[in-house]
């Protein structure tokens, strides 16, 4: 029995990202659609178990939330607990998407501990879209990022204009566009900031653009039809019966 269960999760991840990579060879103007569920919604006393079933539903990433109490008003995962699914999920892709203050202070602990992706917010760095000095120091994590072994993806607040970030798209992997404000799950989706997505796709079809906060079936069209190809979602897909039909 326990075989046949395998099997049968293997193949459910299969014809799951078969189906998301039919979709997105349909538009030919965006990287391979990518699933990646918000950890944040799991049942934290279950995480590794909870993450596990996440992969064999077809998960494409896992998304993992880093809040520093500072940044935003809440304190969730760090990089010990990133060290822990790596050992468990030594294949997984792990998305983490830093809300800290200080973000080039994590990066050596996220890179030692396997993060896949390492995503900082713009906004950390930049008041002012503007300032050379700001810029260089963006574009300065950035290197740091990538030469520590990660890839490299910068998270923009709503508010905050989706032109600030295209001077950077060539050193990017991925570009975040935040559709709740950061700090909380479960938040709805603010349909009225989607569309920068629209503003980082026509700089570059070659980029990543990940979609976070209030997605769930009813909303992933929205995000679709501006460019953006990685979705996160939390509470649409672990708090429903039949998460793989979710995720696909």
């Amino acid at each position: 029995l326990p075989r046949v269960g395998r099997k049968r999760e293997s193949e459910r991840e299969r014809e799951s990202k078969r189906a998301r990579k039919q979709r997105s060879t349909m538009t030919r103007d965006r990287p391979e659609c990518k699933i990646s569920p918000s950890i944040l919604s799991s049942d934290f006393a279950r995480l590794a178990e909870e993450c596990e079933r996440m992969v064999s539903c077809g998960a494409d990433w896992l998304h993992v939330d880093v809040m520093d109490g500072h940044f935003v008003p809440n304190l969730t995962l760090g990089a010990p607990i990133v060290k822990s699914l790596r050992k468990n999920l030594p294949d997984a892709f792990l998305d983490c998407h830093l809300m800290v203050s200080n973000p080039k202070q994590w990066v050596p602990d996220f890179a030692k501990a396997g993060a896949s992706l390492y995503c900082f917010h713009l906004e950390c760095l930049m008041d002012d879209g503007s300032s050379e000095a700001q810029a260089a120091e963006v574009s300065a994590l950035i290197d740091l990022i990538r030469e520590s072994g990660m890839k490299a993806g910068v998270a923009l607040k709503p508010k905050t204009p989706a032109e600030w970030v295209l001077p950077f798209l060539d050193k990017l992997d991925l570009v975040l566009v935040l559709t709740v404000e950061p700090g909380f799950g479960g938040q709805k989706f603010m349909a009225d900031v989607v569309g920068k997505c629209s503003v980082i796709r026509a700089a570059s079809k070659e980029i990543d653009i990940e979609v976070d906060g209030g997605l769930s079936p009813s909303t992933v069209d929205a995000a679709a039809a501006v460019g953006a190809n990685v979705v996160v979602a939390g509470s649409a897909i672990f708090g429903s019966d039949k998460p793989a039909e979710v995720i696909t």
